[in-house]
């Protein structure tokens, strides 16, 4: 910690069992945070941790440590220990060595243009397990479609953001992985401007915490429920559009191949159609209104 300066910068780093590379990623971030112009704050959250690395927290120096009692989730440290940050920012990495904090100084220098400044992993050195690689394209593909934007990496651990964007949002910030996905979609759909750059990814030292088919599930269903919440057009127009088109193909197929109407399953569709657009439109309303 830089105790001269003012701290502009709180870090804060989510540990959960990594006594295999928690020592060498803190030395790491140490150098790389020294080499800011900036004051800050490095804060250690251990969610509990089985090994050893609650001891190894406690004999860094120059780290602010503080201990969960139990294994409350990722998402839950990092609201903690925003709530605990001193810095008007807040940058978030990974205990488990696959976040390059070489990268930390890019992300920093573009912090004062933007709100929010990610590391997207998309670099020519990125480890992204296989079997998560499908999982992880399907949630890019339906939070693009969704939000209307490119987002390069929707839940890349090492970004840095003002603390009053956690704060705003704080409400509805999940306790598990899906913090980082909220918070994306969160400051997108509420127009704040956000920075993409591109990072590498290396291979976690350890066993992932991560659970593929709960969590990609967990993870679509959020995708969806903030879109809704934000952006509720972008949710109930595809759908509404969708039940038309099919109206009119039920009566082309009817029309055109038996001479009849299938009448009964037009007027469902239609009235369907109708209805999840006025949806649409009143959860929009609300939501200007709010």
């Amino acid at each position: 910690m830089k105790t001269n300066d003012q701290v502009a910068i709180s870090v804060i780093v989510p540990v959960y069992n990594e006594e295999e590379i928690l020592s060498s990623v803190m030395r790491e971030l140490k150098e790389a945070m020294s080499s800011s112009s900036y004051g800050y704050e490095i804060i250690a959250v251990d969610d509990g941790s089985e090994d050893g690395s609650s001891k190894i927290l406690d004999n860094i120096e120059g780290i602010r440590v503080i201990h969960n009692t139990a294994n409350l989730g990722y998402g839950a440290s990092l609201k903690r220990g925003i709530k605990e940050a001193k810095g008007e920012y807040i940058l978030t990495i990974d205990a488990d060595g696959t976040y390059p904090a070489q990268s930390i100084p890019s992300l920093i220098n573009q912090m004062d243009q933007y709100d929010m400044v990610v590391g997207a992993r998309t670099g020519k050195h990125v480890k992204i397990p296989f079997f998560r690689m499908p999982a992880k394209k399907f949630l890019s593909v339906l939070a693009n479609f969704l939000s209307g934007r490119k987002i390069p990496d929707l839940n890349s651990g090492l970004r840095i953001f003002r603390k009053n964007i956690a704060l705003e949002f704080f409400h509805l910030l999940p306790h598990g992985f899906s913090f980082t996905t909220t918070i994306t979609l969160a400051a997108l759909t509420n127009d704040y401007s956000v920075k993409f750059i591109t990072i590498d990814y290396f291979k976690r030292k350890g066993k992932s915490s991560i659970h593929p088919i709960k969590d990609t599930v967990n993870f679509v269903s959020l995708i969806i429920r903030i879109i809704v919440y934000f952006r509720p057009l972008r949710f109930f127009i595809p759908i509404s559009m969708l039940l038309f088109l099919s109206s009119i193909f039920v009566w082309a197929y009817g029309w055109f191949l038996f001479h009849t109407l299938f009448s009964s399953t037009i007027v469902i569709l239609g009235v369907a159609s109708i209805q999840i657009a006025l949806f649409g439109l009143i959860a929009d309303l609300i939501v200007r209104k709010r």
